[in-house]
């Protein structure tokens, strides 16, 4: 068990790494959010649906399951459409450190979702994350509509990763993945149709966008995506949440090297972000030793 818990929580980390990729990508196409995660939908969709009939899977769920899917799809997508927003508005490493608050957002979320008292130590930690977001707040004014978006996105995160913490117990992770992406995709098609944004301009992508968005849609999404929920059967929605505070660490070292002088912050932002990740390996330490002693006192 305990091998099994190590193997998908550095499975995690290389899903993170993509996930910190993917902001990249958000930054290199040059369509808007909203259309950008509508080809990233589709195209995840797509690449599931095929695997899913290869592989000859069985995708007859019950009513009930169906309209938790349903849920699971449209929170995913405001999620990203706010993600990418946040991106635009602001920059890579505005929109990542302010995802790291996913954590503070979880602990408030899962004892609702799993009927079990408030974690102090799990508050208190998302509490050191509120004060190194303040200091960002203090000091990347101008990047505050980038803020607000990434805060968004990071609390919709929340709830879709402890929600499906309850899902993937009983369900197929790549069946769980399809639904949520193809009513995800749904959600943001009847979007665009009700507001009138599809026409002949929209379907205008350059060759350079098509190359991202099939990244985008494969390796980032279809494949990251299920392999997310596919963890969550060991890992607790917690603890993925808190992993994933390590995705701006991948997120701006990249960006760095990619985007050069545009992602350098002032010195006050790294400050801020390095007490938010400081939580993060706080919470590990803790948590580990918890369940050694927990072990020790079994034997």
């Amino acid at each position: 068990m305990q091998e099994s818990r190590l193997k998908n929580y550095l499975h995690l980390h290389f899903i993170i790494f993509i996930w910190g990729f993917t902001a990249i990508l958000g930054a290199l196409i040059s369509i808007d959010a909203i259309p950008l995660v509508w080809y990233r939908m589709l195209l995840a969709s797509f690449f599931l649906i095929l695997f899913i009939l290869l592989t000859k899977k069985n995708l007859k769920i019950d009513n009930r399951t169906l309209l938790k899917f349903i849920f699971g799809g449209v929170v995913i997508a405001l999620h990203w459409i706010t993600f990418f927003l946040a991106i635009k508005s602001s920059n890579v490493s505005i929109a990542l450190i302010t995802m790291s608050t996913g954590a503070f957002f979880a602990s408030l979320i899962e004892p609702i979702f799993f009927k079990r008292r408030l974690s102090k130590l799990e508050l208190f930690l998302g509490l050191i994350v509120v004060v190194g977001l303040y200091i960002i707040f203090q000091v990347e004014g101008d990047y505050l509509l980038g803020i607000i978006y990434g805060l968004i996105s990071s609390f919709l995160s929340a709830v879709f990763s402890v929600a499906n913490g309850l899902y993937v117990k009983k369900n197929n992770p790549i069946i769980i993945s399809f639904y949520q992406l193809f009513f995800g995709t749904l959600f943001i098609t009847l979007l665009l149709f009700f507001t009138n944004q599809f026409s002949g301009e929209f379907f205008k992508v350059s060759t350079n966008d098509w190359i991202y968005l099939i990244i985008l849609g494969s390796v980032c999404t279809a494949y990251a995506f299920s392999s997310s929920v596919k963890v969550m059967k060991v890992l607790s929605p917690y603890t993925v949440m808190l992993s994933i505070n390590l995705e701006p660490i991948y997120g701006i070292i990249l960006a760095l090297i990619i985007f050069g002088d545009s992602e350098k912050m002032s010195s006050k932002f790294y400050i801020g972000a390095l007490i938010i990740l400081l939580s993060v390996i706080l919470n590990g330490l803790v948590k580990n030793r918890k369940q050694l002693l927990k072990r020790i006192q079994k034997k």
